[in-house]
């Protein structure tokens, strides 16, 4: 049963494999960064497929196809077709083509991921503001969208036209660090037109129908690194979530999260997969445990008792941080906490 405004971690004795049919996994910041997989990703993949767990690739970047995206897992060993992997560019082409007639022209701001999503919801991709354009949708075009392409949006805007944006992540992984994203891209236009985009992907309800519609999943399990986009997309769907910290999320954003941004399981990495989950329990002392460590509020700061795994003590630090923030953010002092498990 999924708990929203969960106030720990949740257990699971069984490997998250076999408890869930289907993995619901992000892409970058997950299963590989600035396109070199990542530690541990290939091989937890493999098994949790073999386990019989369907792996379906659910990413907010609009700028590859899905042929893309599949040949590209294929290639890093993550064998993967074109139905196995789902874009915000198909979410919001189904958000556009459940709005406008078939045939309309869509002036597109982004890649070849987009053209091919609209294509596919038969409507018509154009380039220019003065192609007489019924929408205009914007994602993530690369490090080498000319800025022009920014203008050309805000003339078509600027007209009444509406706008849509794949989505609105402000930053994206890479292999030498964060990058901006399409959400920097879409504020660009923001700021020049006044406008305000209907978004489709992650959090939002459009990416979550459009993974359900694809993918069929009858018990899905969302993957990600993001607490913004994958898990509060699965808290909007009503669907549990792991968190693995291979991406842009660090353990103090994660006990300071918010109910909505509170993942069901907390990982390391893809190898969460394969394995249940310790249970984090109550000490009737006001602390809670989780394998070797106990952790607490004392005054304005969380403290850990104790030794054992790090992510077992990162475990309990949320416990007793949510515990105590209910259902806003904690403001608790964690950095000794932390940094005593190394981080």
């Amino acid at each position: 049963m999924v708990r929203h405004g969960r106030s720990a971690p949740d257990g699971s004795p069984a490997p998250l494999s076999t408890a869930y049919d289907t993995a619901l996994l992000d892409l970058d910041g997950v299963v590989y960064a600035g396109g070199e997989a990542i530690p541990y990703a290939v091989g937890a993949l493999g098994e949790a497929r073999a386990a019989g767990m369907r792996l379906a690739y659910v990413t907010n970047n609009a700028l590859r196809t899905p042929d893309a995206v599949a040949a590209h897992l294929t290639e890093l060993g993550v064998p993967a077709e074109p139905d196995d992997v789902v874009t915000s560019a198909q979410a919001v082409a189904r958000l556009i083509a459940d709005q406008l007639p078939q045939g309309s022209r869509v002036l597109v701001i982004g890649g070849e991921g987009l053209r091919v999503a609209l294509r596919e919801r038969g409507l018509v991709p154009v380039e220019s503001a003065d192609d007489d354009p019924a929408a205009v949708v914007q994602g993530y075009g690369g490090p080498d969208l000319p800025w022009g392409r920014f203008a050309e949006a805000s003339y078509a805007i600027a007209r009444g036209v509406p706008w849509y944006a794949s989505n609105t992540d402000l930053t994206i992984p890479g292999a030498r660090g964060i990058a901006p994203g399409n959400g920097a891209a879409v504020q660009v236009v923001r700021i020049a037109t006044g406008a305000e985009p209907q978004v489709a992907g992650k959090p939002l309800p459009p990416m979550h129908r459009e993974t359900i519609l694809r993918t069929g999943a009858r018990r899905p399990l969302v993957v990600g690194d993001r607490l913004d986009t994958d898990i509060e997309g699965a808290y909007n769907g009503g669907v549990d979530s792991l968190l693995v910290l291979t991406g842009v999320t660090t353990p103090a954003v994660l006990l300071a999260a918010p109910p909505e941004h509170r993942p069901t399981y907390v990982d390391a990495d893809l190898r969460g997969l394969l394995t249940g989950q310790p249970e984090v329990t109550a000490t009737g002392a006001g602390g809670f445990r989780c394998g070797g460590w106990t952790a607490a509020v004392d005054g304005e700061a969380l403290v850990l008792d104790g030794g054992g795994e790090a992510l077992d003590g990162l475990r309990a630090l949320c416990a007793a941080a949510w515990t105590a923030a209910g259902d806003g953010a904690c403001g608790l002092g964690s950095g000794k906490a932390l940094a005593r498990l190394g981080w």
